[in-house]
């Protein structure tokens, strides 16, 4: 077995077998790009498309480099390359993670960048099986799997609207973040405006897990005592929006 696959790698794949690699890992970089593209993550499909082709891209090079010289004598790595890629596409992945107050978002489309890119590289070296069944499965871990993780128990997610009357809008910004991260509360489109001689500031809340409901009510409870709020009430006035 393993001489039948040096045996293909001494042969370069021509302009039919190139095309056609190509191809797999756009369809690949395109059905990924389009489930992130749909549920409005930071990377979409053209982004899924270009990592995927760029890896092939290497793959390719790797595989055609290795015919080229091996004939000459020299032994190189095919695979070196491509190792290259699976390290250096971290690098994009981490800039679809984004930190929203206590929240930390983009995780799952980081990890699909980066199995994109190792599909990609799959596809650029003929193995189609590998790349199109990798595509079914992360489709799978994508969509199905994510409806299967929100029925799961304790996953139950509670969210409310508050406003927030304080003088001191340091003080009552940092009561706030003091309060979420002791409740586990996640804090979300948090915006202050001047009236008068207070401030109004508005925000989001939003829980997971076993007791969401009871966590809320303790978050507002000592919110409401903290000694930097003026007054606390849920929902968003009017008067409150910026």
């Amino acid at each position: 077995m393993f001489s039948d696959i040096l045996n293909s790698f001494t042969l370069a794949p021509g302009l039919a077998q190139i095309c056609l690699r190509l191809l797999c890992a756009m369809m690949v970089g395109l059905v990924i790009g389009t489930e992130r593209e749909y549920t409005n993550r930071p990377a979409g499909m053209r982004t899924h498309i270009l990592v995927a082709l760029g890896a092939c891209t290497v793959a390719l090079t790797g595989q055609m480099l290795f015919s080229e010289y091996s004939t000459l004598g020299a032994a190189p790595d095919p695979a070196r390359l491509a190792a290259q890629v699976i390290t250096g596409v971290g690098f994009l992945g981490a800039g679809t993670i984004l930190r929203e107050g206590t929240t930390v978002k983009g995780l799952t489309t980081a990890a699909s960048v980066w199995t994109v890119a190792c599909l990609g590289i799959a596809a650029g070296f003929g193995y189609y099986p590998i790349a199109l069944c990798g595509m079914v499965f992360m489709l799978i871990t994508l969509t199905i799997l994510e409806l299967v993780q929100h029925h799961l128990p304790g996953r139950s997610t509670t969210e409310q609207s508050y406003t927030l009357e304080c003088v001191d809008l340091p003080a009552a910004l940092d009561s706030i973040d003091h309060h979420a991260q002791t409740h586990r509360v996640q804090i979300h489109g948090i915006h202050a405006k001047a009236a008068d001689r207070h401030y109004l500031v508005t925000f989001r809340t939003e829980l997971h897990g076993n007791g969401a409901k009871k966590r809320q009510d303790r978050f507002f409870a000592s919110l409401a005592t903290d000694p930097n709020t003026k007054s606390l009430r849920e929902g968003i006035g009017s008067e409150g929006l910026v």
